[in-house]
């Protein structure tokens, strides 16, 4: 399976890109700066740009057979509609490259998910979170309004944990206190997307 992966020099990103190559898939990644993405692989290839451009991502997307997302702002807590901007331009160029297929990394929190959040979360979310998780709510319901076969993953606390293998994933979950993933499982499972339609053009809550 070829597969294109855009946020992959992200420490979600990293983990996606090298559990796919550990799976055989054939790895492309968009990257601004190739010298952080700190993995060599046969089945790698690396393209410099930005996915804000829509042309670049066309041309990245030919002849793949679905996209991955790890976009994200880092530590940052401005957005700068970093996730609106990209979703904006992916859903033409995914069209223009008849891929139809994306797994898209958001946030437990956003959008519809708020109203399973535990009122801990919830102030955690309206205030801090406010500005990114706007952001994301409003890429996601763009991306849920596309014709594309999407799936939307928004896990709980990420933490820089070991893989598992063990998680909880649905439509609904249960919140008690602060739950947490690693970001390895949540990696896991965004792969595991690829040949599963159980969340197919639905939102996937994921916690240990």
């Amino acid at each position: 399976m070829k597969i294109l992966i855009v946020g992959a020099t992200g420490p979600t990103g990293q983990l996606l890109v090298k559990q796919a190559l550990d799976k055989f898939y054939q790895v492309t990644v968009l990257v601004r700066d190739p010298a952080k993405l700190h993995l060599m692989n046969e089945n790698l290839t690396v393209i410099k740009g930005d996915v804000l451009d829509e042309a670049t991502l066309t041309n990245a997307l030919n002849g793949q057979d679905a996209v991955l997302s790890a976009l994200g702002t880092g530590n940052s807590l401005k957005s700068s509609d970093l996730m609106l901007h990209a979703v904006t331009s992916l859903i033409p160029a995914m069209k223009a490259a008849s891929v139809k297929r994306v797994i898209l990394l958001s946030a437990f929190g956003v959008g519809e998910t708020f109203e399973q959040a535990n009122f801990i979360q919830k102030l955690i979310f309206r205030l801090p979170l406010k500005n990114i998780y706007s952001d994301k709510a409003k890429a996601d319901t763009m991306l849920c309004n596309s014709a594309l076969d999407w799936t939307i993953i928004c896990p709980a606390k990420l933490t820089n944990g070991p893989f598992t293998g063990t998680y909880s994933a649905a439509e609904k979950l249960a919140m008690k206190g602060m739950p947490k993933i690693s970001r390895a499982d949540v990696a896991d499972f965004m792969l595991r997307q690829l040949t599963d339609d159980r969340f197919l053009k639905k939102i996937a809550i994921l916690m240990s």
